[in-house]
């Protein structure tokens, strides 16, 4: 009988060639970076034109908190997304659906652009904003999960944390793009012109049409992953509700993979959305759009170099404990962060945004390998999409919703409280994840592999 090398599963004569991984891991951040480019670019708006443009008869304050309802819109359509395109990922393939979830979150984002406001159509503007948020929320739903599955599928044995932190990068990338499109914009059309109010803020958003197109042509340009192909032959992949499967045989997992990376969802868009908000408003720190963009800009350099800086620790001393440093880190910043950012200088608002998210990206890191570990390849799309867009839906949908109402009405140290429960518990249900870190993912039933093996240096 002749042995398989687990680098050289049954199907594949021999293992991704460096030129093939390098390809995927470009493939895999190029996509997510335009995915959440569109994504962020909602957030920054509802941050600054959104409360205007749609909600103007309701006053700042409560157009404001009217705003970041829409946004959390997304958040609560993310896991149905991760359910309806994990059902196709798991039977049809990886790379099929990604393109249609990158197809889908383009034309919904160019539609937001071109909806008239409220002043012209009524009631009608901020029903259509909600339908396509909704939209985004599901192309984002099913994005994330087949991105790191893309990768985490080729990636060599002992780097999966590694090239499970390119996908990663994206949101870092997109923030940073997102807030340089809204900065060229404004400083074309000035601060508070009216100009930037009625046009300007569209821009970014028609503009991703370009982006959306580049997207295609990378993730054409790849193959699905060995790991399905290999499945598929043998019979192991195509369950028929990969949905209840994986909530049937796998909902511990699920459940506290949700728990672990709500600290992680919180951070990130609190720093991204809501402190764009808080540093903006009369009521906050009073800084000028300028100052916010620019400031998010140099911010998101340090998150994608720890972003990567993470997921390589990953590799070396566990997912877990990578994680929960994060969330250990995230208790006491959260009791000083708006204490912080009380000065109202923009040195405050730059250490402030920074620190909360070089913290989100520690536990973000290895994310991207952690959750495609802990699930089977029938329903592992499905499975890992469940679990992290359940963080999602506590930590990005609801706390930043929250937050807004919370400083209205006991002030921004409460949020700093409830930002530090958060952490408490992600550590919690970090620590009492299994550790499946180990396994391989050639198998439908993934095992630990051989420890004389070697595999791909």
């Amino acid at each position: 009988m002749t042995s398989v090398s687990p680098t050289s599963p049954p199907g594949l004569s021999m293992p991704p060639s460096p030129k093939t991984l390098r390809k995927v891991a470009f493939a895999s951040a190029a996509g997510t970076t335009i995915e959440f480019y569109d994504f962020f670019i909602y957030g920054t708006a509802a941050a600054l034109v959104f409360p205007v443009v749609f909600f103007p008869a309701l006053g700042a304050a409560a157009g404001t908190v009217a705003s970041f309802g829409t946004f959390a819109v997304a958040f609560f359509a993310r896991p149905v997304g991760a359910i309806i395109f994990g059902h196709f990922g798991d039977r049809i393939g990886r790379k099929r659906t990604l393109i249609t979830t990158l197809l889908m979150m383009g034309i919904a984002t160019v539609m937001i652009g071109l909806i008239p406001d409220a002043s012209s159509i009524g009631v009608v503007a901020p029903i259509l904003l909600v339908v396509l948020r909704f939209v985004q929320g599901l192309a984002v739903g099913g994005e994330w999960a087949g991105a790191t599955l893309l990768v985490a599928e080729y990636a060599p044995k002992g780097k999966r944390g590694l090239f499970g932190s390119f996908p990663q990068i994206g949101p870092s990338v997109a923030f940073a793009l997102a807030s340089g499109t809204f900065l060229i914009t404004n400083l074309t059309l000035g601060d508070k012109s009216e100009a930037f109010i009625t046009i300007g803020w569209r821009v970014p958003f028609i503009l991703s049409a370009v982006l959306v197109l580049v997207g295609l042509w990378v993730r054409l340009s790849i193959e699905e992953t060995p790991v399905f192909k290999n499945a598929a032959k043998a019979g192991q992949t195509g369950a028929k509700l990969p949905v209840l499967e994986s909530i049937k045989r796998q909902p511990r997992e699920i459940v506290l993979a949700g728990g672990s990376l709500t600290l992680l969802f919180a951070f990130f868009y609190i720093g991204t959305a809501y402190l764009t908000s808080y540093a903006t408003s009369t009521s906050g720190m009073r800084l000028s759009r300028v100052e916010v963009l620019s400031t998010g800009i140099v911010a998101s350099l340090f998150v994608a170099a720890a972003t990567l800086a993470s997921g390589v620790l990953s590799d070396r001393f566990g997912r877990k404990k990578v994680i929960a440093t994060s969330c250990i880190l995230a208790v006491p910043w959260s009791l000083v962060l708006f204490p912080i950012l009380s000065a109202n200088t923009v040195f405050a608002f730059g250490l402030g945004l920074t620190v909360t998210l070089v913290i989100f990206a520690i536990a973000y890191g290895p994310a991207g390998a952690l959750l495609p570990e802990l699930f089977d390849t029938r329903y592992r799309y499905t499975g890992a999409g469940m679990g992290y867009n359940l963080a999602g839906v506590v930590g990005g949908g609801i706390v930043p919703l929250v937050a807004a109402q919370l400083a209205g009405t006991s002030g921004a140290w409460s949020i700093g409280v409830l930002l530090a429960g958060l952490g408490v518990f992600s550590v919690f249900c970090t620590l009492a994840l299994p550790n499946r870190e180990n396994r391989g993912l050639q198998d439908g039933k993934p095992q630990t592999p051989p420890e004389h093996t070697d595999g791909i240096k």
